[in-house]
């Protein structure tokens, strides 16, 4: 229920992003700060149930917990390009910057409980170290 409510989330976001807000005439469906706080809370649950992260970690658990990395790493390169238009046109619903934000770190930890769930070991990144 928590990823159909991000896929929904997303393409409200879609849309607000390809509607000029200035000459469009469309009722928008809303996107409000109620949905990072869901985001936040669905982190909380998660991390309530993880080992405290003492060290970065690097991706590549398990399968599907690369495929959260490589969904986060999206969501993060979506974050840059949507800072960028606002700084070009400020016309940006200001809710959706943080809610791609909280939800790079939503999968982030998704990650992480699912390294858990299917009983993986997370890999810690040691700089510097020769192999």
């Amino acid at each position: 229920n928590e990823i159909i409510k991000i896929q929904e989330n997303l393409f409200t976001i879609g849309s607000h992003l390809a509607c000029d807000a200035e000459y469009n005439k469309i009722k928008l469906p809303e996107i409000n700060s109620m949905d990072i706080e869901k985001l936040e809370q669905w982190i909380d649950l998660m991390d309530n149930n993880l080992e405290p992260l003492k060290s970065f970690t690097l991706p590549g658990a398990s399968i599907s917990s690369s495929h959260c990395h490589i969904a986060r790493c999206i969501c993060r390169r979506a974050e840059r390009m949507v800072v960028d238009l606002n700084e070009k046109s400020s016309s940006v619903n200001s809710i959706i910057i943080p809610y791609l934000n909280r939800l790079s770190d939503y999968l982030f930890i998704l990650s992480r409980k699912l390294t858990a769930d299917e009983g993986g070991k997370e890999l810690k990144w040691q700089p510097n170290q020769q192999k």
